[in-house]
């Protein structure tokens, strides 16, 4: 391959990390997840307040940890930083839930934060050992998420899975087994968690 090529393809590769990284890709799917409830698009709302509990202040903190050379850049890439980084993200997802009881969110809301939470607490325990990709566990989850919300019409963003953890090999974030393991665990274990809290909890 010639240089020209290569940058391209490197380009390719950052590009699709960045714009679907986890905190973007969760974003969305929290913002839509109260699509199949009563209300929508104004219980949107609620969609938002997850997401700023899950996403946005989580995405703060740890801006904050890289400006201060505490964590070596905002996809963590070092996996012995990720428990602790993973850890005080999920003390602000539980907060975030907090609020969600206390304001009745819909079901589908609260099922997505606590299948986001499984998430969170199996990648924090495996990165002491394993760098699992988490854009890959954040993309499978959510496009599978939303095609059992919203129907078949929707399978084509399943096609974004393998670009995405193709782009994470292409810039040696991770291992193809680290990529495949996050996809299926992102697809399976959270997707089908949510599938089985939101009959739980309606």
């Amino acid at each position: 391959m010639n240089s020209a090529a290569l940058r391209a393809k490197n380009r390719s590769a950052r590009w699709l990390t960045e714009v679907f990284q986890p905190p973007a890709v969760v974003t969305v799917q929290l913002l839509i997840s109260p699509a199949i409830e009563a209300g929508f698009p104004g219980t949107a709302v609620y969609g938002a307040v997850a997401a700023l509990f899950v996403c946005v202040l989580p995405l703060c903190l740890l801006l904050g940890l890289v400006r201060l050379g505490k964590v070596t850049d905002h996809h963590v890439s070092d996996r012995k930083q990720r428990a602790p980084v993973l850890l005080m993200a999920l003390a602000s997802v539980m907060a975030g839930l907090l609020v969600l009881e206390a304001v009745s969110a819909p079901r589908s809301v609260v099922a997505t934060v606590l299948a986001i939470v499984a998430g969170i607490l199996v990648i924090a325990a495996v990165s002491p050992f394993w760098k699992i990709s988490g854009h890959a566990a954040a993309m499978s989850s959510s496009a599978v998420i939303v095609v059992l919300m919203l129907g078949p019409a929707w399978l084509p963003l399943l096609l974004l899975v393998p670009a995405v953890g193709w782009s994470r090999v292409v810039l040696r974030a991770h291992s193809v087994a680290q990529v495949v393991a996050g996809s299926l665990f992102g697809g399976l274990v959270m997707a089908g968690l949510w599938w089985l809290l939101r009959g739980w909890l309606v």
